[in-house]
């Protein structure tokens, strides 16, 4: 079992809790720089990037978190969380914290009424994807690795130990991006 933070400052925290459980790991909530000790991965969830990074260094998070990535721990950031970790953010701009080497544009594939599921582009077709208000990846550096794509654009991109999504896994049933990132220690028939 692994011990796995997720930053529970604002946005869907929650889901990515139960996924983790269901995997095995024990989740631990992420509100201030004590709550990172000991960690062996963490979960930047999506939610409202703005807020979140107003939050982040209103409590002192960031360089903890700074130092939790240069550890290498896994990281995982959904939809509002890869705004955080983007080298650039457009639509409109805003700081970030820089540590994936993508452009993303805020709110791209639509704002809240345009939401919508999809599968991926294939190889990746049994990958659902719930896209809210969700950041498109507009560039991504040479050393970005992109894992599924839809419409041809990357919407899944890793880069050393962390990996961004532009959709929001921890909305559905499936466990796939968070057993990617994170592994499992549940065996596989008690994920059904």
């Amino acid at each position: 079992m692994a011990r796995v933070g997720v930053l529970a400052l604002q946005g869907a925290f929650a889901a990515h809790a139960r996924a983790l459980a269901r995997l095995g790991h024990d989740a631990v909530l992420v509100r201030r720089p004590p709550d990172l000790d000991g960690l062996e991965g963490l979960v930047l969830p999506g939610g409202e990037s703005t807020t979140q990074l107003r939050l982040l260094d209103h409590l002192g998070l960031v360089p903890a978190l700074e130092r939790l990535r240069l550890g290498g721990v896994p990281v995982l950031a959904t939809c509002a969380g890869l705004i955080l970790l983007a080298r650039r953010v457009t639509g409109p701009a805003q700081p970030s914290l820089g540590w994936l080497d993508v452009d993303v544009a805020r709110n791209a594939w639509g704002r809240q009424l345009e939401s919508f599921e999809a599968a991926a582009d294939p190889p990746r077709d049994d990958l659902p994807l719930v896209l809210i208000r969700a950041p498109r990846v507009t560039a991504v550096g040479e050393d970005v690795e992109v894992l599924a794509a839809y419409a041809g654009e990357p919407v899944l991109v890793r880069q050393g130990a962390v990996t961004g999504a532009t959709f929001h896994p921890e909305l559905t049933d499936r466990l796939d991006v968070h057993r990617e990132v994170f592994g499992a220690v549940t065996p596989a028939r008690a994920l059904a």
